[in-house]
């Protein structure tokens, strides 16, 4: 389905359009359908993922990379991206508010849990969340912006990789879903669930980072 969405949808209009600079078929496309070939594939593929015993919700995984998106890119930090017009950036602050109101949902119905609830998961958990992000944050950081070369937003250093491995640290909807999908109903799951919600305390902990380091808000 992928292959297909992007096959159809977005390298053959752009293969018609080769040379021609007002790219005429994909905007005719872009204009008839915009987003409505990915979001039936998204459906398709999480209904898919679904039957075949995989979660659905990595059924958009395969869909996402396939949307159109600019030929330039100025970085995700950067303002001017909410200027750009390409499909993926028009789906994605579309989406932006509704996802924040699903997910604050989710968390709360997800959350349900004693605070008595507290074992060796708890702890793993968060030891993940608050040692774990931020080392693999800097770590894969690092190998990205030197080994590969592909450098740091503009104003930002190595070290301010840290505070955003711990600002990352902050578990809520993603680590209360990893818990309610890897651990069946019962203690485990909500001495998991527990160590998500403990990882609250990685907001504090940021802020002292932040200041040891001292970064500084740079404008973009």
């Amino acid at each position: 389905m992928a292959i297909a969405v992007y096959v159809l949808f977005n390298w053959f209009p752009r293969f018609l359009d080769k040379g021609k600079q007002h790219r005429p078929n994909t905007t005719r496309l872009r204009k008839s359908l915009g987003g409505l070939p990915y979001v039936l594939a998204g459906c398709i593929s999480w209904y898919g993922f679904m039957r075949s015993g995989l979660h659905p919700a990595l059924g958009l995984l395969p869909i996402v990379p396939t949307i159109p998106h600019a030929d330039r890119a100025f970085g995700l930090f950067s303002e001017a991206e909410k200027y750009l017009h390409d499909l993926l950036n028009v789906m994605e602050h579309a989406l932006k508010h509704p996802v924040e109101i699903v997910l604050f949902f989710f968390g709360l119905l997800n959350a349900g849990v004693e605070f008595g609830a507290i074992g060796d998961a708890t702890w793993l958990v968060l030891a993940g969340l608050i040692i774990g992000k931020p080392v693999g944050i800097l770590l894969f950081g690092w190998i990205a912006a030197k080994p590969l070369g592909l450098g740091l937003p503009q104003g930002m250093r190595i070290i301010d990789l840290v505070v955003i491995g711990c600002v990352a640290a902050i578990g809520f909807t993603v680590s209360l879903f990893v818990a309610s999908v890897a651990f069946d109903a019962g203690p485990v799951q909500d001495a998991a669930k527990m160590g998500a919600l403990f990882s609250f305390f990685a907001a504090v902990i940021s802020i002292i980072v932040g200041k040891l380091t001292k970064v500084e808000k740079q404008d973009l």
